[in-house]
């Protein structure tokens, strides 16, 4: 059997920049164990096998890291959607056009927009809501980090499970240095797992230049020692953030920068939308660039 297979750079306008994604645009026939291996041998933070939609939906799409399945994650939610967008599979696109894809943790939809320049940009909301975790203890933290303990900012949040599809710890540090000097430190990284606390990491920092975030994260149970630009995770924050927000209305928007540090510069457009209080939905958007596509030969 020949599979075609498509690799882009999502969250990026610039090849070689962002975070890589192999797309499988037409997956039938592949077996659990032949999607594991075949994310294995790409090895990037995560690869996506595209099936027909169920009812309701357009595509189902299944998200393998280097070691394991996940129900969500963001960048290729966004790189797949451009990969079938660019290859025609949703006809022609004028302005925009709104699919939804068929997931483990519940239906995404996707706007894909045409930009004046000719390009595609898209974006995601969120498959579920806003569900805050478990607190973890700022020693441990920073012990994972690499970190001294004064450098992780408790005044607004303290390090603390977010998710809206898929779970991270998100911790706020006190400056750009020290998100640039943060390490994984295994041992630590053992001993959150140990206690039942998310063993991913998102670290983030507020910013005052083209960005008003920049962030870094860290999976090193997952394959991903450092992920360039993870949707799910900086899609999270922007809940958090809103819902630590006092205004009980409104849209709030975040320009992210990831993947500075690893040498693969990343722009994620974050959106939370709050009403009533409680934060209704959370969206996030970027570019992607095609690199390069071919065929996988299977037995």
């Amino acid at each position: 059997m020949r599979y075609r297979y498509y690799i882009c750079d999502v969250f990026t306008e610039t090849r070689f920049g962002g975070n890589q994604l192999a797309v499988l645009p037409e997956a039938e026939g592949l077996s659990d164990r032949q999607m594991q291996q075949i994310a294995r041998e790409f090895n990037f933070s995560e690869s996506t096998f595209v099936f027909p939609g169920r009812t309701g939906s357009d595509r189902t799409v299944r998200i393998f890291t280097p070691t394991q399945e996940v129900p969500f994650a963001g960048h290729p939610n966004i790189g797949t959607s451009f990969v079938l967008a660019a290859d025609g599979a949703f006809g022609s696109i004028e302005e925009s056009i709104t699919i939804a894809f068929d997931e483990k943790a519940g239906p995404v939809p996707i706007t894909i927009r045409r930009r004046a320049d000719g390009g595609l940009w898209t974006e995601l909301s969120a498959p579920q809501p806003l569900d805050l975790g478990p607190a973890a203890p700022v020693e441990a933290v920073a012990n994972a980090l690499s970190l001294p303990a004064a450098e992780i900012v408790t005044g607004n949040h303290p390090p603390e499970v977010a998710s809206v599809g898929l779970p991270f710890l998100m911790v706020e540090l006190r400056s750009r240095a020290a998100l640039q000097s943060a390490r994984i430190n295994l041992e630590g990284f053992e001993a959150l797992r140990a206690q039942g606390l998310i063993p991913d990491v998102h670290l983030y920092v507020r910013s005052s230049d083209e960005f008003d975030l920049r962030a870094r994260m860290f999976a090193p149970f997952d394959g991903v020692p450092e992920d360039p630009a993870t949707g799910s995770a900086n899609c999270a924050l922007a809940g958090l953030l809103a819902h630590l927000d006092e205004r009980p209305e409104g849209v709030f928007q975040w320009r992210i920068a990831q993947g500075v540090e690893i040498g693969r510069p990343s722009i994620l457009e974050a959106t939370a939308e709050k009403r009533g209080g409680a934060v209704v939905q959370t969206r996030i958007g970027g570019a992607s660039v095609l690199i390069a596509e071919g065929v996988i030969e299977l037995d």
